[in-house]
């Protein structure tokens, strides 16, 4: 009997590059992530401006505030700073396609034709997993929890929360809600590189409901509406994980994966 692994040429034979060339192309592809970003920057700061993606950002919580009440700066500094950090972050989501093709560009040269079927999906759609979740914090959950919080407070306390600390707020918001999105991708990961079978992620479901309220209570505040808002999405995207997984691993074989099922 021949042996198959050895008879089929490797597809990646001739392509290795000397290391120097690597840094090369990697300083090169950092360029222009750097130059995709300014650009974003520039085009953000003409139009809208800082100050206004300053005011979107904070909106879903200056609609639950008192009437009359409103922001204010403890630092000299910050209201230069914090609208600055915005910007930054902004241009960062809006060239974050370019920046993920620079990467996909980087480490294509050296994946399989079957490695790229399963990680170019999984980029595109873990980029979308992660802006619905970001998405799905700020239109929503900001407002129900502000609402909910501001529903406990005293009469005689005058809400006036800090520009800095909202933005710390709202930053670990929308990395907490966005990594609890790509709950699916890790799934797909996880069963496609035989970590752990679909029979056992099917098994595990009861103990990651469990899991997913614990996170939600540790990464929220201490209220049910963000928690709830944050722990069933993650239970429901488990399942969603599970079903893609078994068209991934069906869709991604190796060739000598499907010749040995086909045997």
């Amino acid at each position: 009997m021949s042996d198959t692994n050895t008879d089929k040429p490797d597809e990646l034979a001739g392509t290795e590059q000397p290391f120097v060339q690597h840094l090369m192309e990697l300083r090169d592809r950092m360029i222009r992530v750097v130059i995709a970003i300014a650009i974003a920057a520039g085009i953000l700061a003409i139009w809208p401006g800082p100050a206004l993606l300053f005011d979107l950002l904070a909106a879903p919580l200056v609609a639950t505030l008192p009437k009359g009440a409103s922001l204010i700066a403890t630092s000299v500094i910050s209201p230069f700073l914090v609208p600055l950090k915005i910007l930054l972050m902004a241009a960062f989501m809006l060239a974050l396609p370019v920046v993920l093709y620079q990467v996909w560009a980087f480490v294509a040269p050296g994946l399989y034709t079957h490695e790229k079927k399963l990680v170019m999906p999984l980029v595109v759609s873990s980029t979308l997993l992660f802006f619905v979740g970001v998405a799905f914090c700020y239109f929503f959950v900001f407002g129900q929890v502000f609402k909910f919080i501001q529903s406990f407070a005293p009469k005689s306390i005058v809400a006036a929360p800090d520009i800095e600390a909202y933005l710390g707020f709202v930053l670990s918001m929308f990395l907490a809600f966005g990594m609890a999105f790509e709950v699916p991708i890790a799934v797909i990961v996880l069963a496609r590189m035989n970590i752990v079978s679909i029979e056992k992620l099917k098994a595990f479901r009861g103990y990651f409901i469990v899991l997913a309220f614990v996170i939600a209570a540790i990464v929220t505040p201490p209220d049910v509406v963000s928690q709830l808002a944050l722990a069933i999405p993650m239970c429901l995207l488990y399942e969603v994980g599970i079903w893609s997984a078994q068209l991934f691993i069906r869709h991604t074989k190796a060739p000598e994966d499907g010749e040995a099922a086909k045997s």
